[in-house]
């Protein structure tokens, strides 16, 4: 089980991490919450201004967060007419504060599920809705990874050649790992 999910039976996973693995992952999540940001009423939420909060209208210029907070209109990387960008500002603004509270809440429950772990390595035992909260979070972390990383479909069999010299290698390693274990946490989930 080292490294990868295994089922645990009633749509639930478990999985052995050492302490470096479970430290590796907890700070990416940490980066992922400082990436995404606080909630739209700051540090300290009022839930009445949140529940009337508007987001913004402007997809993020930061490349991992347009990934992770894609425009609803309009294809990505393409040129868009006034009204396609109206259509995807507008969409924007009454989805993107849930969206973000939502990926905020998935980092959460890892970082939760590996402060269990007490800073030590051991087997980490995940319910079936905890599991659908870490596949979101794994999820994410691919995404803001393959963003600076700029991995397309036909790269990602390139990440596998690079020389360790390579600054990007460090990354890449973080990118493949999360993707396996992405990958065993669905089969757990599904089998």
């Amino acid at each position: 089980m080292a490294g990868l999910f295994e089922s645990a039976g009633e749509g639930g996973a478990a999985i052995a991490l050492d302490e470096v693995e479970a430290s590796i992952l907890r700070s990416l999540e940490v980066q992922m919450l400082e990436l995404i940001g606080p909630g739209p009423g700051g540090e300290n939420d009022d839930p009445l201004a949140a529940l009337f909060a508007e987001g913004p209208t402007e997809a993020p210029a930061d490349p991992a967060l347009a990934r992770l907070f894609p425009d609803a209109y309009g294809e990505p990387g393409e040129p868009v007419d006034t009204e396609t960008r109206a259509r995807a500002g507008e969409f924007r603004r009454y989805t993107e504060l849930d969206l973000r509270a939502r990926k905020r809440d998935d980092a959460l429950v890892v970082v939760r599920s590996l402060d269990g772990l007490g800073g030590e390595g051991g087997v980490l035992e995940l319910s079936a809705p905890d599991c659908l909260r870490w596949l979101g979070a794994l999820n994410d972390l691919r995404l803001t990874l393959g963003a600076r990383l700029e991995v397309t479909d036909e790269d990602e069999q390139g990440l596998y050649a690079l020389p360790d010299t390579d600054p990007r290698k460090p990354l890449v390693m973080a990118y493949l790992w999360l993707g396996g274990m992405q990958e065993s946490l669905l089969e757990a989930v599904a089998g």
